[in-house]
């Protein structure tokens, strides 16, 4: 019997940082204001503060005598040590700091507030005491275990450690040992040639694993934040080296890292960079038809390429489409989205639009702030009050590797979030044209991640229901980035969820998808193989005549700082 997902268990939207929060950011005098509310709130209600005064004095009256029941939740990592429960001064400490903290959330959660202001003062509060958790502090007891058995060593090592992020890292503490990875070495490694190169971007074409190939090219267009390898990071993840495995042919789009000359170039410019590439890509392997493959705002790109070929009677060129985390419905209901106010998001555009981009540093601080525990406070711990280096993890050398979006684009993708216009016919133009996602009529895959903090699942599910044609959904278990890193393993912990139609509602979807164990990968490949055409001899020579091979993988854009 199917397993049955209980609608209930679907992730809550307050624990969601949606991408509008990184492109608009969260600014110093939006904190100010939520904290002036908070003290106003206190001085304008002083019996309800001080019931809850009361109450807090009760449950510190508890943990004092040693009774009280509070705990930190499972998934708290915080308080993992097991000194935090077996020693009476640090499980005080600990119970102390708990009543606090819930207190103050529910101080404000009880309080009259409006909703907005309500959910704002509520995130600046948890900002606050995730500061002061005990846990942040020198007398953390991995870090009293770690001094004692280090000689000191580990003090002195901590210090060098902060002195470094503030030079190099902007004053926060760093995720990933960067002296562990090079790219093109032991990242981005998979064999390739560079065919094709414009301002904008490099065309890499793979070398064939395999002694025969399918007819129907592939070609994967990354988000412009970020760097393209993350389809190609060590070679058990690279989900480039699975496609070719499995008689692929592989193409992938290497975007420029931009800087201010290149201010204007939006949507536009880069959907047609991609008919661009997938021009080039007919001519070297003879076919009509390409499969598109983007991830997150590659495939907003795709989509909307795809909507201007359907208006000009081309869509014939495109194979099939996949679409990896992608919002392509940008409604989100989130308490994090309030931040990213009509007024925030003018100002955000002017502001991008002075200096011709948007720092993908910029971007990379304000989610870090928007999951300081997992982001900033656990690294704070591990670098400085323990001494120790960073993990050396590919991912989050990628996911650290930043680059910049131009104004035009940065804007382009805020009217998005603004105006959500991709879900009406018309109410959005790309290279002239106006967009109707519902005659995009190409069978379609799309992937959403149930505990995707940046892009929602269920808004990704939503996505998928504008188009046309033959439309699938798969919802894998992981997040943002593992959702799209999910090679099948012998024993792994992850599942997905498939059913062959699409309901209005996402819930209703989920509890009639069926659950299966490991990776989505192989659905995927079936999938994409029974679109691909025949098989013929693989050419390992890469380029042409036309187009002779200008470098070996991963190019030079991959390197721009």
């Amino acid at each position: 019997m199917p397993h049955r997902q209980n609608p209930a268990e679907l992730p809550a939207n307050a624990e969601i940082m949606v991408a509008s929060n990184a492109m608009v950011g969260v600014s110093g005098t939006d904190l100010l204001g939520s904290l002036r509310q908070i003290a106003f709130h206190g001085l304008r209600q002083p019996l309800h503060t001080l019931k809850h005064i009361g109450q807090l004095g009760k449950s510190l009256g508890h943990v004092a005598l040693g009774d009280s029941a509070l705990q930190p939740s499972k998934n708290d990592l915080r308080f993992s040590d097991p000194t935090w429960q077996f020693n009476p001064l640090y499980r005080r400490t600990m119970q102390a700091y708990l009543a606090v903290q819930q207190q103050l959330h529910s101080w404000l959660q009880e309080s009259d507030l409006p909703h907005d202001d309500k959910s704002r003062a509520l995130f600046v509060m948890s900002l606050l005491t995730d500061a002061a958790s005990p846990s942040n502090a020198l007398l953390n007891p991995q870090a009293v275990k770690e001094l004692f058995d280090s000689a000191g060593y580990s003090a002195v090592r901590g210090m060098r450690n902060m002195f470094d992020d503030w030079v190099h890292n902007g004053g926060l503490p760093s995720q990933v040992n960067k002296h562990a990875f090079e790219v093109g070495r032991n990242l981005a490694a998979t064999e390739g040639s560079v065919v094709y190169r414009t301002d904008m971007f490099e065309l890499i074409q793979y070398k064939p694993l395999t002694e025969q190939v399918y007819a129907k090219p592939l070609l994967i267009v990354p988000p412009q934040i970020n760097k393209f390898y993350i389809f190609d990071l060590a070679p058990e993840k690279s989900f480039v080296r699975y496609c070719l495995k499995n008689g692929l042919q592989t193409f992938i789009i290497s975007w420029r890292n931009p800087d201010a000359r290149h201010r204007e170039w939006g949507l536009s410019s880069y959907a047609s960079a991609v008919l661009e590439a997938m021009q080039i890509i007919q001519q070297l392997s003879a076919s009509k038809e390409v499969h598109l493959l983007g991830a997150c705002a590659g495939g907003m790109n795709i989509a909307l390429l795809q909507g201007h070929l359907a208006a000009k009677r081309k869509l014939k060129q495109v194979a099939s489409a996949t679409y990896l985390v992608s919002l392509l419905d940008c409604h989100i209901d989130s308490q994090y989205t309030l931040f990213a106010n009509e007024e925030a998001i003018e100002s955000a555009k002017r502001r991008s639009y002075q200096q011709g981009v948007l720092n993908g540093r910029d971007m990379a601080r304000v989610f870090a702030w928007l999951r300081p525990n997992d982001l900033i406070w656990n690294y704070w711990v591990n670098n400085y009050l323990m001494g120790k280096e960073p993990p050396a993890f590919d991912v989050l050398y990628w996911n650290n590797d930043n680059t910049r979006l131009p104004a035009t684009l940065h804007g382009d993708l805020l009217d998005c979030f603004k105006h959500n216009p991709l879900p009406r016919a018309g109410a959005i133009e790309v290279c002239g044209t106006p967009i109707d996602l519902k005659k995009v009529t190409v069978d379609s895959m799309t992937i959403g991640g149930m505990t995707d903090h940046i892009t929602p699942w269920d808004s990704v599910y939503r996505s998928a229901n504008l188009l046309g044609g033959d439309s699938r959904f798969i919802l894998s278990s992981s997040g943002h980035i593992q959702s799209i890193l999910n090679p099948p393993k012998g024993r792994s912990k992850r599942f997905f969820y498939q059913s062959d139609a699409l309901e209005s509602d996402p819930r209703a979807w989920l509890y009639d998808a069926k659950r299966q164990e490991g990776s989505w990968w192989g659905t995927w490949l079936r999938w994409i193989q029974e679109r691909s055409g025949e098989k013929q001899d693989a050419v390992p020579a890469l380029g042409n005549q036309s187009y002779p091979p200008l470098g070996d993988a991963p190019g030079i854009f991959v390197h721009v700082r």
